[in-house]
């Protein structure tokens, strides 16, 4: 039992702070169970409006830091995957299909850029031999 006056309200608000924020924890697995349950009827249009719908409340609650951020984005990330992953022509975020083959045209200059890095290697180098005879 808390012995002084401070202790005794200090445990008299933590009871209060402890509900509220139970009770936002269920509202957030509320709204992911929401986003589940449309996912697994199989209409990719009512699952990507869910989604949308609960973004704002995972948010929300990890603003309020109720849950870690990441925990929020992991959510949202596991869960816009779910519906990409559902076969239909509406894509969640409204990208086009097509568009996912742009990056791989981005792996070209990847390779052209470590091809032109080894020659600055070899440059590197020179200058420090040349420092090594000078302290010689």
């Amino acid at each position: 039992m808390a012995n002084s006056a401070q202790a005794r309200k200090r445990a008299r608000q933590s009871v209060k702070v402890n509900a509220h924020n139970a009770a936002l924890r269920s509202t957030l697995r509320t709204a992911i169970k929401k986003v589940i349950k449309a996912v697994e009827s199989g209409d990719k249009a009512a699952a990507a409006a869910a989604f949308t719908a609960n973004v704002g409340v995972i948010d929300r609650i990890a603003d309020k830091k109720i849950i870690h951020k990441n925990k929020a984005s992991r959510h949202k990330s596991r869960l816009s995957a779910a519906i990409k992953a559902m076969s239909g022509d509406i894509v969640a975020a409204g990208v086009k299909k097509e568009a996912k083959a742009a990056p791989k045209a981005k792996a070209a200059p990847k390779a052209a850029a470590k091809t032109t890095a080894a020659p600055k290697a070899k440059a590197a180098a020179k200058p420090k031999a040349t420092k090594a005879k000078a302290a010689e």
